[in-house]
């Protein structure tokens, strides 16, 4: 009977090759499609060093992306830590792309490259090609292209313009990469390869017809009374689309100073900020649905008697690992882990529908006893963010599971007060209170472009939307305010608003 068990097993041994590879992944697949349900891109799985993962680690996991002295940095920094023992790398980096891009570190085990498999190729590629944020704001099957092309380009321009001049509008570019993104309106979608290779017929056109002589038009001398400015106002308002949240999108627009090669650039950092901008408001969701696919499908393969006991420990202990969440007065504790936040509530949901509390039926009537976990996880992983899915699946077990329970600090009081404790209102404004914090949108910045008067001084006005009292700090806010003056090219000035009393708290300028 061992002899049997032993005989059925994907491998023996931490060693692997590719034939290992290829009957383990088949192995998977075959849990992941046929009893989890997983809807997945092709799967195109590169092996690669410890040297080129922090490559990819540098040049933020993309395996076309161009090249930036930041990158460069990062890449040594990363490397310093990683060759001091103070942090290892991951096991994998995947790409939202289509086909999707595993990549798997050569110095792996076969049991990690089953894990790590399991986890990005079928983990998150089930949530890359199903959740609604992507399906909307990206698009995966355009994207390489994209980057190939964005690559090309940058490297045309420096050659034509010099790598001065092009680092230096990427510098700018990449300071305001956080107020680049659409947040409240659909982005465009990438470009095709036709559609590419239109913008590089109208880029060159556009060089080629360019003039300077507009920038020389004198100012208007006369200055009109206040009812027709309120009105000039209003106009250039409703024909700039004023306000306007994404600051790199109306740079790339309505600067004065850019030429067309400049603006492409401002164009493809915003593209890739955009790009990334789901992945920051599903990373508990996303790297939940991840673990809980690998976890599901090492378990099922070791109850098929595919892998040996040694080979799950070892899972299990990375596994473990990953899932650590560090007690408040822990020197490791950074936060709520979102792997573990999300793993834990995958593995509740499916308790919930298979062994449902009294508590549970209360609170999740619609799913509690029902036996359809699978189909209620497909539906979350498809339908909901990190804020929705929180406020929506976390239950009052978890809660006490986690011990959470919710602060409020004033500042005009100099004791905190505990709010909300573990009873039926408490529970509800925990949980409240908890997917408030992923809500990417609520906790940035709010700066939008209110007003510019393109035939007077020029400047640009800039209005922050301030939001529980919190101010920009002076010294990162000032140096931001030099690189949009920088894409600009005249004034640029900052109002911070109240957002509850609309009361101007401060304001600051660049001449």
């Amino acid at each position: 009977m061992a002899k049997n068990a032993g005989a059925k097993l994907l491998f023996h041994s931490s060693d692997w090759n590719f034939k290992t590879l290829s009957r383990t992944y088949d192995a998977i697949e075959t849990i992941a499609i046929d009893e989890l349900g997983l809807d997945v891109y092709p799967n195109q799985l590169e092996i690669i060093s410890s040297e080129q993962m922090l490559d990819a680690y540098s040049s933020v996991g993309m395996p076309l992306m161009y090249q930036h002295w930041s990158f460069g940095k990062r890449f040594v920094y990363e490397e310093n830590g990683y060759r001091k023992g103070h942090h290892g790398l991951a096991y994998e980096l995947v790409i939202n792309s289509n086909p999707c891009i595993t990549y798997l570190m050569e110095e792996n085990t076969m049991a990690m490259q089953t894990l790590v498999t399991a986890h990005a190729a079928f983990g998150h590629n089930h949530f890359f090609k199903n959740n609604y944020l992507f399906k909307q704001w990206t698009d995966a099957g355009a994207i390489l292209g994209y980057m190939e092309f964005s690559k090309k380009y940058i490297a045309k321009c420096e050659e034509r313009h010099g790598t001065s001049a092009v680092e230096a509008i990427l510098d700018s570019a990449h300071a305001l990469m956080d107020q680049g993104v659409f947040r409240y309106r659909r982005p465009p979608r990438l470009s095709s390869k036709k559609e590419q290779e239109r913008a590089r017929e109208r880029l060159e056109y556009e060089e080629q017809t360019y003039s300077d002589l507009w920038r020389t038009l004198p100012r208007a001398t006369e200055r009109p009374d206040q009812e027709e400015a309120e009105l000039d106002a209003l106009e250039r308002k409703k024909v700039l689309n004023l306000p306007e949240e994404n600051l790199l999108y109306f740079l790339e627009k309505n600067s004065l100073i850019l030429e067309p090669w400049q603006r492409e650039l401002l164009r493809i950092v915003r593209v890739i900020a955009q790009y990334f901008y789901p992945q920051r408001q599903t990373k508990v969701m996303n790297e939940g649905c991840a673990t809980f696919v690998h976890y599901t499908i090492m378990n099922r393969l070791f109850d098929q008697g595919k892998l040996s006991e040694g080979s799950l420990l070892e899972m299990l202990h990375s596994h473990s690992s990953v899932v650590f969440q560090p007690h408040f007065d822990d020197p490791r504790y950074s936060g709520m882990n979102p792997y573990a936040l999300g793993f834990a509530m995958m593995q509740d949901i499916e308790r919930i529908c298979n062994q449902p509390t009294s508590e549970d039926r209360d609170w999740f009537p619609s799913i509690a006893g029902s036996g359809q976990w699978r189909e209620t996880l497909l539906d979350a992983w498809a339908n909901h963010r990190d804020e929705s899915f929180i406020l929506q699946y976390l239950s009052p077990a978890l809660i006490r599971k986690f011990r959470l329970f919710q602060l409020t600090d004033e500042a005009d009081n100099k004791y905190c007060e505990v709010a909300s404790i573990h009873n039926e209102r408490g529970y509800a404004e925990i949980r409240k209170a908890l997917a408030s914090n992923y809500d990417v949108a609520a906790n940035q910045q709010d700066i939008q472009v209110v007003d510019v008067d393109l035939l007077g001084d020029r400047q640009l006005r800039l209005q922050h939307g301030i939001k529980n009292s919190v101010l920009l700090e002076e010294t990162s806010r000032d140096a931001t305010l030099r690189h949009v003056r920088h894409l600009w090219g005249y004034g640029v000035s900052l109002a911070g608003v109240d957002g509850q009393t609309g009361a101007v708290r401060y304001e600051c300028s660049t001449a």
